[in-house]
C-alpha cells in the first residue's frame, strides 16, 4: 500500500480513472436522470477526464501538487456539462489545497477533500441535496487524520454509501429507480483512487443497471450553452452569473487558478448567453446543445452538423442556426475529434468555414470517430458565408445521403468573397499593393485595390453580382464602422432584386465577408 501519493502516482490516479469512466461510460449515461435527463452525464464526465489526462501528460509535472494542478486545468479547458464542470472544480479544490506539495499524505488528502467539497460548492447557484454535491460532502467528512490508506478508505467506503443513498434524498431519482449519475462519476474517481493506494482492489459496487423504462428529456429550457471566458473583467464575473441565473438554470461560473474561466448555463436564450460572456471578457470554445435531440439509447441524436467557427459571435450565429460549434484549436486531431464525439450523433457533416481549419486534421479526426462508430462527412467550406449557406438547406429529416450532397452544393453555388487590409507590400494579380491598402477578394484571389473601405466594399459586391445572384450574406467586423448601411443603400439603387443580410463578427479581419447565392 501507498503511504503518500506522488506525481507518477497523481499520474496512475488519473489513467485509471479515465479508464473506468471509459468503461462505465453507457452505464452512466443511461441513469442520468438529474438536473436534465439528457443521457449525457457518462459522456461528459469521459471527455472532461480525458483532456484533463492530456494536459497531465502534456506537462508531465514532477511534484503531487503540480501534477493535481494540470490535471485540473487540463479538465476545466475540456469540461464537458454540469456534471464535466463540477468534477473539473473537484480537481481544482484538490489542487488549491494541496498546492506545491512535493506529495500528499493522509491529513493532507483529508484536507483537499474538504477544499474540493468547498469548490464544487461554490461551482453551483443553486445546490441540490441527492446529487454529487451530497457524495462529495459524505467523503470529505467521513476520514478523521490518519495515514493515507485509512483515509482514501474512509473516504470511498462513506462515497460508495451516500450514492445508494441519493434516491432518498431526491425524488426524481427514486421515481426513476437509479442512483445519482455525477455521484456515481464521482465514486468512480475515487475507487480509482483506492485502487492505487490498495494495490488494485476496489470498494465501489458494480455499475448500476438502467432503469426499467427509458429517461425523457423534461427540461424547462430547450438548451444547453457553455463556453470558456478568458481575461475576464474582475468586476463582471459576478453580474455574469447573476444574468445567465436569470436567463436559465444550472449556471456554473468557474476558474482554474490560472485566469480561464468555464461557463455553463441550461436556457433558451443562446445569443443572451454568449453575449453576456462577450461584455465580460474574451469567449472561446463555443459548445451548444439542443436537448430535444438527446436520447438516451445508443448516440444521443441521428445527425448533427459541428461547424468550425473561429470567434464568438459566429459562434452565436452558427449555433442559433442548429449546428454545433467546435472553437477550439484548428490544428488539433484530439480537439476536433472531441468535438465530433461530443455531438453524440450517429451521422455528423463538419463544415471547416475556412483554410485556418486544415483539411489533413479534420480528414484524421474524421477517421478516428468512424473507427469509434460515427458516420462523419467533411464538407470543406472554404468560408463561414458558405458554412452558413449549407447549414439553411440542411434537413435532418431527409436521406442523409442527399442531405449532405445538397448541403456540398449550396456551399460551391455560393461565391465568397472578402474584404481586408494589406498588412506589407506584395504583388497581386492586379498589381503592387502596400500596406493599409484595401483589398478585395474574390475565391481567394485578390480582384481590386482600393484607399477607402466603403468604396471597396460596393465595388466588391458589384462584381460579385455580375454573374447574377438574388441574396447577399455579409458577416461585417465590428471595426467596419457603418459599412452594413452603405452596403443596403447601394444595392437598393443598383440591385434592387438583391436581398441584403448582414450580421456582425465582433474582430478586426477581415473587415468584411461576402457571399452571393
Amino acid at each position: 500500500m501507498l503511504r503518500a501519493l506522488d506525481a507518477s502516482a497523481v499520474r496512475r490516479w488519473a489513467e485509471l480513472a479515465l479508464a473506468a469512466l471509459t468503461a462505465e461510460r453507457e452505464a452512466i449515461d443511461r441513469i442520468n436522470v438529474y438536473p436534465v435527463a439528457d443521457g449525457d452525464t457518462g459522456t461528459n464526465l469521459l471527455q472532461t477526464a480525458r483532456a484533463g489526462a492530456a494536459e497531465l501528460v502534456r506537462r508531465d509535472p514532477a511534484g503531487a501538487g503540480a501534477a493535481l494542478d494540470a490535471w485540473a486545468v487540463g479538465a476545466l479547458g475540456g469540461a464537458r456539462g454540469n456534471s464535466g464542470v463540477l468534477l473539473s472544480q473537484v480537481l481544482r479544490g484538490l489542487a488549491e489545497a494541496v498546492g506545491a506539495a512535493e506529495e500528499i499524505d493522509g491529513p493532507l488528502l483529508r484536507a483537499a477533500l474538504a477544499g474540493a467539497e468547498a469548490r464544487a460548492v461554490r461551482a453551483v447557484a443553486e445546490p441540490v441535496e441527492g446529487t454529487l454535491l451530497t457524495v462529495l460532502r459524505a467523503a470529505a467528512a467521513a476520514p478523521e487524520d490518519g495515514p493515507l490508506p485509512a483515509v482514501v478508505r474512509a473516504a470511498t467506503g462513506a462515497a460508495s454509501a451516500e450514492l445508494a443513498a441519493t434516491p432518498r434524498r431526491l425524488p426524481v431519482l427514486a421515481e426513476a429507480g437509479v442512483v445519482d449519475a455525477g455521484g456515481r462519476g464521482l465514486l468512480v474517481l475515487l475507487d480509482a483512487l483506492h485502487a492505487v493506494v490498495h494495490d488494485g482492489v476496489r470498494l465501489a459496487a458494480a455499475p448500476p443497471d438502467p432503469p426499467a423504462t427509458p429517461l425523457r428529456h423534461d427540461s424547462g429550457y430547450d438548451y444547453e450553452v457553455m463556453y470558456l471566458l478568458a481575461e475576464p473583467d474582475a468586476d463582471r464575473v459576478e453580474p455574469l452569473r447573476a444574468e445567465l441565473v436569470g436567463l436559465g438554470d444550472c449556471v456554473s461560473v468557474v476558474d482554474d487558478g490560472a485566469g480561464t474561466w468555464a461557463v455553463h448555463v441550461h436556457c433558451d436564450d443562446i445569443g443572451g448567453a454568449i453575449e453576456a460572456g462577450i461584455r465580460t471578457g474574451r469567449v472561446s470554445r463555443i459548445k451548444v446543445e439542443r436537448f430535444a435531440d438527446q436520447v438516451p439509447d445508443g448516440f444521443a441524436r441521428t445527425a448533427a452538423v459541428l461547424a468550425c467557427v473561429p470567434g464568438a459571435e459566429l459562434g452565436a450565429l452558427f449555433a442559433a442556426e442548429g449546428a454545433d460549434v467546435f472553437g477550439g484549436r484548428r490544428d488539433s486531431v484530439e480537439e476536433l475529434h472531441a468535438a465530433i464525439a461530443g455531438t453524440r450523433a450517429a451521422h455528423v457533416v463538419v463544415l471547416l468555414n475556412g483554410a485556418e481549419c486544415v483539411a489533413g486534421v479534420a480528414a484524421r479526426a474524421a477517421r478516428r470517430a468512424i473507427r469509434a462508430g460515427q458516420d462523419v462527412v467533411v464538407v470543406p467550406t472554404s468560408s463561414p458565408v458558405q458554412g452558413l449557406a449549407a447549414l439553411a438547406v440542411h434537413d435532418p429529416d431527409r436521406r442523409r445521403a442527399e442531405d449532405q450532397v445538397a448541403m456540398a452544393e449550396a456551399a460551391a453555388a455560393t461565391r465568397r468573397g472578402e474584404l481586408r487590409i494589406a498588412e506589407s507590400e506584395a504583388l497581386t494579380w492586379v498589381g503592387r499593393c502596400r500596406p493599409g491598402d484595401v483589398l478585395g477578394l474574390i475565391d481567394g484571389e485578390v480582384v481590386l485595390i482600393g484607399a477607402e473601405v466603403p468604396r471597396a466594399a460596393v465595388e466588391l459586391v458589384d462584381r460579385m453580382l455580375t454573374s447574377g445572384g438574388e441574396l447577399v450574406t455579409a458577416l461585417v467586423a465590428a471595426t467596419a464602422g457603418d459599412l452594413p448601411e452603405s452596403l443596403g443603400e447601394h444595392l437598393r439603387r443598383t440591385h434592387p432584386e438583391v436581398e441584403l443580410t448582414c450580421f456582425p463578427i465582433g474582430g478586426s479581419a477581415p473587415l468584411l465577408l461576402l457571399g452571393v447565392e
